[in-house]
């Protein structure tokens, strides 16, 4: 869009909690990504929806495969919080028993991915690094310069305690974006939060997002609505 001086073009960008490259910090997530072959994830990480469920027929990665990946990864705060949970019903903590509900009920709603999204995912980011080697091509056949951005203001957003999206995978989009002014650039890491909470809960609310609401509002030439943070809640 800046080569062909698109006048759609955004005034600025975010990226949160992104692997733009996922080489650095590498994390759980990425040490399979690179041990297993292409073919495994095909073979092992993709199943056809049975019926009578909606879209039953489509080959998808399972919600439910990519949930417990996830809970896996932080078993013993899982269980800790069902004991807590259980500890707070015993005590009749009415509020403190709805919020670890409403956590959940929220945290366990995941979606099927497509095939063809996830396998291209494994692909491109986490096997052959393609955007940040400056090899990722375009549906057009050109490939994709990210150095020929130059006015539109980039912000980066990191969870300190990222398991999933290491510290630096994110930030990686300043160092591909090579002619970004230094006064359109802001780079944060959110000490104290995985990667769910750099797009969920009190310090979402609280800290993350009125930052990346005045971001925005800073390099917007055009003054637009922006949600206040009781949106979130």
């Amino acid at each position: 869009m800046t080569r062909d001086a698109n006048v759609c073009r955004p005034a600025s960008m975010t990226f949160m909690g992104s692997p733009i490259d996922a080489r650095l910090s590498p994390t759980v997530t990425n040490q399979l990504a690179e041990e297993k072959p292409f073919a495994w994830f095909k073979s092992n990480m993709i199943h056809t929806v049975p019926p009578p469920y909606p879209g039953a027929g489509r080959r998808v990665y399972p919600g439910f495969v990519q949930l417990y990946s996830f809970m896996s990864m932080n078993e013993e705060r899982h269980v800790d919080a069902h004991w807590d949970y259980f500890g707070d019903l015993v005590k009749g903590d009415g509020d403190n028993a709805a919020k670890h509900l409403e956590f959940y009920d929220e945290y366990l709603s995941v979606l099927d991915l497509t095939e063809e999204f996830y396998l291209q995912t494994i692909d491109v980011v986490f096997q052959q690094y393609l955007l940040p080697k400056g090899e990722l091509v375009h549906k057009d056949g050109r490939k994709v310069d990210c150095g020929a951005i130059r006015d539109i203001a980039l912000m980066t957003v990191e969870g300190a305690e990222d398991d999933i999206s290491g510290v630096g995978q994110t930030q990686a989009a300043h160092a591909v974006c090579t002619n970004i002014p230094k006064s359109k650039r802001e780079l944060f890491v959110q000490p104290g939060i995985g990667h769910y909470g750099v797009f969920n809960g009190r310090r979402f609310r609280e800290e993350i997002y009125p930052r990346i609401r005045d971001f925005i509002a800073r390099n917007d030439s055009v003054q637009t609505w922006l949600p206040t943070p009781s949106a979130f809640r």
